[in-house]
Order: structure tokens, then sequence, then C-alpha cells
């Protein structure tokens, strides 16, 4: 795919959902809300500040995020579903590494 978002934007691809809970029920497609955790596709060159110098984002391609519930505007791009946002609609990154033991 050959898209680069502009400035502070970054694409993201939405993290598929569990199909069924802990306990082995399965939900059902009317009953899943999107999920909120996405990973990175492409991020932007950063922001220009008022002194014209660019700062770049502290989001990279590949980091796993969560976002706000109605953040970004949904895009396809050949065939696939993913959201457009800007850095600040960005909540935090996932680290999936065991956190260190004090």
């Amino acid at each position: 795919m050959s898209f680069r978002p502009l400035h502070d934007r970054v694409l993201v691809k939405r993290v598929k959902e569990e199909e069924k809970t802990k306990g082995g029920i399965i939900i059902p497609d009317s009953a899943k809300e999107k999920p909120q955790e996405g990973k990175v596709v492409a991020v932007g060159s950063g922001v220009r500040g008022d002194d014209g110098k660019i700062t770049p984002l502290d989001v990279k391609t590949g980091d796993r995020i969560l976002f706000g519930k109605w953040s970004g505007t949904e895009v396809t791009l050949e065939g696939e579903e993913l959201i457009i946002m800007k850095e600040s609609d960005i909540l935090g990154i996932v680290d999936k590494t065991p956190a260190a033991k004090k």
C-alpha cells in the first residue's frame, strides 16, 4: 500500500476483537463494539512548531495503541478498513512486555 499520512496524522488498523468471552460464550457481530485498540500502519512527518521546526511523532509504525471510541476518520484503502487520526487522538501505546518488578 502506498499511503503516507501528512503532518501529525497516523494511519491505524483496528486489532480484531475476540469472538467469544473467557467463559466460552460466542459474541454475535450485532453485539460487538468496534475495538479501540489498533496497530499503527503509517505515520506522518511530524508537527511544525511556531519556530518552523518539525517535531517528530511519539508513535512509530508497528506500535499497538489505544484510541478514543469516536477518534479519527474511517477509510477503505485497497479493500482494507483503516482509520486516519491525529496523534493527539491516541490515548497511549500498549507495551506487551512484562512490567519490571520493584
